[in-house]
């Protein structure tokens, strides 16, 4: 919950704009302004004060506790100017919430955090637990003083500026050096040095009817550490479904705080373990539980299954076994847009700064270079290479990293998407971001051709041959649809748009508005809107393939210069 904190009108105004703009998130406190700060500060997760800061620096200076725990403030000035993070910029989310709320009121956001600052992200921020020298690393990092990365255990982090990738030993520090070490082992830690905890172990268990939860966390807890494993990579516990409401296994997970998985009995038993037993097999249709349950998304058996001990001496009623699961690395396909940057969408920019490794061709890097950050390893590429591309995008998810294979307008519409998702198996995390199609960028430019049913074109010969490109052609000419060409003419390629265009005009009137738009939505684009007739071969030499053409359907209609294709609306219909 957010608490909304104000003094003046001016502040409630922009109090009120953003309990609008997040409802079911905020919660407005009023009353005296130091008693409602002191309110939120102990009630809320995070709190916006519309207020001065040096007042609220006052009220809370007694308040502050711990930077882990605190809750994250924000102040607004009361012309709604600045969003300023003043409290608990990584932990408590200030940061990102000072930008939330700067998108809201149109101010500029305020943060001073350094790694922020500088581009890098902060090692509290990655979503994964972390301990030792965070302030000395970061230091170093944004010093540009040396940093390896030590990685027992691949995860898709983003970007991070390391001068040096070093070996792994187990039970060895690491010294001469500020080091970012990733490991789910108990390692000792040193100074300069931070330790990330990837969710990499699985805990697979059993347990007998009425196994309590101390025996099932605490056999748990000993497995791990017994095998040098740290209980804070410890992801979920996995069991039978027959045990999915056992009191102590469901209460065990609560304990250790992650979630339970739970499989069929015909799932396990395909599971092919060290040690099978007759005794689950009887009981709930697997020879194995705890090992089966562990291995079942595949991974390493670091802890074959062990019995808990019972202090009176009577049999175990709970078993364990660890697996360490392989990292699924993460694949983000995004679209950049047209061009401009205003049509970049923030979900683009997100898992562009999101990710470690940026796949592209060359023109789209440079489009978007400046948006990365510090560390990212740029793979770039040029024309013809789409096969390249995405066989490595697809690669350095595999082997664990945070990818960005960018694309054009749309990366599913004519670009990469569909090349790399026919390499992906589901062994990696996919995730796709829309943008903003040439077509659309034309469409917006031309005024509304695509207002009714339509359809987009490429006429490139290289993958698809002209026959089937025809086909479609006069498929879309005889179903009367707004047709766009992608592609539609190169040095090469001159005789297809002449031949695509002549289909249309066997079913169209000479008069059927058409659109031409060059390098939509960027600053030497053009536009033009012209007829079939118009569009004679003088006119078609200048199209290239950063060209898109509309050609309207029979409604379509040039209305003040613009395409307009209707709706069919029938209060449109209806006599003045």
């Amino acid at each position: 919950m957010i608490g909304l904190i104000s003094a003046t009108g001016a502040g409630a105004l922009a109090r009120d704009r953003l309990a609008t703009a997040w409802p079911g998130r905020t919660r407005v406190y009023e009353g005296p302004v130091a008693d409602a700060v002191r309110r939120a500060f102990g009630e809320c997760e995070q709190v916006v004060c519309c207020l001065a800061t040096g007042a609220v620096v006052r009220i809370l200076a007694p308040l502050l506790s711990d930077k882990a725990t605190d809750p994250g403030v924000v102040c607004v000035d009361e012309a709604g100017q600045f969003a300023v993070s003043l409290v608990g910029g990584h932990e408590g989310g200030a940061n990102a919430l000072a930008r939330e709320v700067a998108d809201v009121l149109g101010a500029r956001p305020v943060v001073t955090t350094a790694t922020d600052a500088a581009g890098i992200p902060g090692l509290d921020t990655l979503g994964i637990p972390y301990e030792g020298d965070v302030a000395g690393v970061s230091r170093a990092l944004l010093d540009g003083e040396p940093v390896g990365l030590v990685a027992e255990v691949s995860w898709p982090l983003p970007a991070l500026p390391f001068t040096s990738v070093l070996p792994f030993t187990a039970g060895e520090p690491v010294t001469g050096a500020a080091v970012v070490r990733v490991t789910d082992r108990l390692v000792p830690s040193a100074d300069g040095e931070v330790v990330l905890r990837p969710p990499s172990l699985v805990a697979g268990v059993g347990g007998s009817r009425g196994v309590s939860v101390d025996e099932v966390a605490g056999l748990v807890r000993d497995a791990l550490r017994d095998a040098g494993l740290s209980a804070r990579s410890l992801a979920a516990l996995a069991t039978v479904d027959a045990k999915a409401d056992e009191p102590g296994i469901t209460g065990a997970a609560a304990l250790l705080g992650v979630p339970l998985l739970t499989y069929s009995a015909g799932e396990l038993a395909g599971v092919d373990v060290p040690n099978p037993s007759d005794a689950p097999l009887a009981a709930v249709g697997t020879p194995s539980v705890a090992e089966a349950a562990a291995l079942i998304g595949g991974g390493e058996l670091l802890v074959p299954k062990r019995k808990s001990v019972r202090t009176d001496g009577s049999a175990a009623m709970a078993t364990c076994a660890v697996v360490r699961r392989a990292a699924r690395g993460r694949l983000a396909v995004v679209g950049l847009g047209p061009g401009a940057r205003d049509l970049l969408t923030p979900r683009a920019k997100d898992e562009l700064r999101r990710a470690s490794v940026l796949v592209g061709l060359d023109q789209y890097v440079d489009q978007i270079r400046d948006l990365l950050r510090p560390g990212t390893r740029v793979l770039e590429s040029g024309l013809g290479a789409e096969e390249e591309r995405a066989r490595t995008a697809v690669a350095e998810a595999r082997a664990g990293h945070a990818v960005a294979l960018i694309g054009s307008g749309d990366a599913g519409v004519y670009a990469m998407a569909s090349p790399a998702l026919a390499e992906a198996s589901d062994d990696i995390d996919v995730v796709g971001v829309p943008g903003v199609t040439a077509a659309l960028a034309a469409g917006a430019l031309l005024g509304a051709p695509l207002g009714h049913d339509h359809v987009s074109i490429s006429l490139s010969d290289l993958h698809t041959p002209w026959e089937v490109i025809e086909r479609r052609v006069r498929a879309a000419a005889e179903s009367d649809l707004v047709v766009t060409f992608y592609n539609p003419r190169s040095r090469g390629r001159d005789w297809q748009l002449p031949k695509a265009l002549g289909i249309l005009a066997e079913h169209r009137a000479p008069t059927t508005p058409v659109g031409v738009v060059r390098n939509a939505s960027r600053p030497d684009g053009s536009t033009r809107v012209t007829t079939l007739a118009g569009l004679g071969p003088e006119a078609v030499r200048s199209v290239d393939m950063m060209t898109v053409v509309t050609v309207g359907n029979t409604a379509t209609r040039e209305i003040a210069g613009r395409m307009v294709t209707p709706r069919g609306y029938r209060w449109q219909e209806e006599p003045k």
